[in-house]
């Protein structure tokens, strides 16, 4: 027989070790249960759970049979979540406490209390340790998917060699770049003493004639802080 579905609010997320709080009402009374957030290893596409989710889900017996767990959890909506969706669309500018768990970082919001992955750029340096639970400024990106909302600062420490690139895609400054590997899907560079790699598609005419080491001047041709796109020079000496 089909266990009844109830529904609750998830009240506490621990990422590290992937399980959630669901507090919920039982008759009159309130009540909390823990559940698995990794769904991928059931083969269930994952949730990123937050403070404040509403969700319905299942009772049973946990696997080792000494208590109640909660299963079959589905994401039905979050209030807050919503409001600070409409508030970015408005001004996307947050205040919150960065913190770390494991080697991934998160930012939690000042009055909502919900977690936020934190998107670093490949090219900017991760916070300091002493950062952490201390007050800073953030935007939301991927407002459109409320499942991949992330959390940017406002303030970056980028390394030397981005500020490089910004400078040289704005001013179209050609870059002689190292090969370090050729395959069937690229050709794959090293810019500014290999700590910016890019990547050029595979020409079929020329990929036989390129080895790893060989230099080849390219130009930026797209470039944010989170990808760079080159194109290759032609006949320009390296």
């Amino acid at each position: 027989m089909e266990e009844k579905i109830l529904k609750g609010t998830i009240s506490f997320v621990n990422y590290e070790k992937n399980f959630a709080t669901i507090e919920y009402l039982q008759g009159m009374k309130k009540k909390s249960v823990n559940c698995k957030t990794d769904f991928e290893s059931t083969g269930r596409k994952s949730h990123h759970f937050r403070m404040g989710d509403t969700v319905s889900f299942q009772l049973r017996l946990s696997d080792r049979g000494d208590k109640m767990t909660a299963c079959n959890i589905k994401y039905l909506y979050n209030t807050e979540l919503d409001l600070l969706i409409q508030r970015a669309a408005i001004e996307n500018r947050f205040s919150g406490y960065l913190k770390k768990t494991g080697d991934k970082y998160f930012v939690k919001e000042w009055n909502s209390y919900i977690f936020f992955p934190l998107q670093l750029s490949p090219w900017e340096k991760p916070p300091v340790e002493t950062a952490e639970n201390e007050a800073i400024s953030f935007c939301l990106i991927n407002l459109d998917r409320p499942n991949s909302i992330v959390a940017e600062l406002f303030s970056h420490n980028y390394i030397p060699a981005y500020k490089k690139a910004v400078q040289h895609f704005k001013n179209e400054i050609a870059i002689d770049a190292v090969v370090y590997k050729v395959s069937p899907h690229g050709i794959y560079l090293n810019l500014f003493d290999d700590k910016i790699q890019a990547k050029l598609p595979v020409d079929t005419a020329e990929t036989g004639s390129i080895k790893e080491g060989d230099i080849i001047p390219v130009l930026i041709s797209h470039l944010s802080n989170t990808r760079i796109v080159i194109k290759r020079l032609i006949g320009l000496a390296s």
